[in-house]
């Protein structure tokens, strides 16, 4: 649907085991910086839409690991907007590392939209349309 935002950023130490490869779980992690950058680049942060009260949940999540990336790795995020629906939008994003390329892992995560009590936003919102406008 939308085109793809790349960020890259550095594996830290931090994010690896004793061999040096990163955690399986800091893969969902970056995922989330690529969806706050990709708002974040097009004009409005999780910040700006929980201030209005809308919020988007991660409800769903999957991810497919290809090749590790290690420590000191510079790694890009691909960010999309994959799927929007009545009620929760799916973000799809790829992991490649920045030097050669080489794919490190892809998935999605589904979030619903809720307002400030968790209570699912059905239909028009103005987060909803914002997205759908970015998806094309």
């Amino acid at each position: 649907m939308s085109s793809e935002y790349p960020y890259t950023l550095r594996v830290r130490y931090g994010d690896t085991d004793q061999m040096g490869v990163a955690y399986y779980a800091n893969y969902l992690y970056w995922f989330e910086v690529g969806r706050t950058e990709f708002c974040r680049a097009h004009g409005k942060s999780y910040a700006d839409w929980e201030g209005e009260g809308i919020f988007l949940p991660v409800v769903e999540s999957h991810c497919r690991y290809k090749h590790p990336a290690r420590y000191e790795d510079e790694i890009t995020i691909f960010t999309k907007i994959a799927e929007v629906k009545i009620s929760s939008v799916i973000f799809e994003c790829r992991i490649e590392r920045a030097s050669d390329g080489k794919p490190l892992a892809s998935g999605w995560t589904r979030h619903a939209f809720v307002d400030r009590n968790g209570r699912l936003l059905r239909g028009d919102n103005p987060l909803r349309r914002w997205i759908e406008a970015l998806a094309g």
